[in-house]
């Protein structure tokens, strides 16, 4: 086992039109599983109050480690659903993950977005084509997008928004597959492979 290979395959500034592109790829997977995960940094409480209220139940946690005088880790446990942005404005910044059934709130996922780092994820199976060396990977395949982000591991802060097709390291049509999907959404491979999920 090991990390898929994420190829970027699109950026632009446009958050709508980053998750549009990788929804069209969702869409071509030949499996989806039923869940979507998402993550997103919330820095202001406005970002806070605009995820609660598309991810309710969503895991609200602080952004980086937190630990009490005696170095025990602090976690988070305000209701985010009912705190007053007094209180929310003492804890940030925040981070929300959360994993949703695929298909129902990633648009409002993405309209809900600040400035911080965030993704998408689909995992599933591309479209097994062996004469291609193109094989379908349970454990590597999907869809990837970053906002604000060049990198599959989500880290340093762009004002770009990344889409990753995700596919096994070892198979070796992957580098084929991710140029042909790039293409059907008017992209190309930006680039090296990343290291992936």
């Amino acid at each position: 086992m090991g990390n898929s290979r994420a190829y970027p395959v699109y950026r632009t500034t446009d958050a709508a039109t980053a998750f549009a592109r990788a929804d069209r790829l969702r869409r071509q997977m030949a499996e989806c599983e039923a869940k979507a995960e998402l993550y997103a940094e919330l820095r202001t409480v406005e970002d806070v109050q605009r995820m609660a209220a598309v991810l309710p139940e969503a895991r609200f946690d602080y952004l980086d480690i937190r630990t009490d005088p005696a170095g025990e880790y602090v976690w988070f446990d305000l209701d985010v659903t009912t705190a007053e942005a007094t209180a929310l404005e003492a804890h940030l910044p925040l981070d929300a993950d959360a994993e949703v059934p695929t298909g129902t709130v990633e648009e409002r996922f993405v309209a809900a977005l600040g400035q911080g780092l965030a993704d998408i994820c689909w995992r599933g199976l591309w479209p097994a084509r062996p004469e291609l060396g193109q094989y379908a990977s349970a454990n590597d395949d999907g869809v990837q997008v970053v906002f604000h982000g060049e990198r599959a591991q989500i880290r340093g802060w762009t004002e770009h928004h990344t889409v990753f097709v995700h596919g096994c390291a070892r198979t070796p049509g992957a580098l084929t597959r991710a140029q042909e999907l790039a293409a059907s959404i008017g992209g190309q491979v930006l680039g090296e492979p990343q290291l992936g999920w």
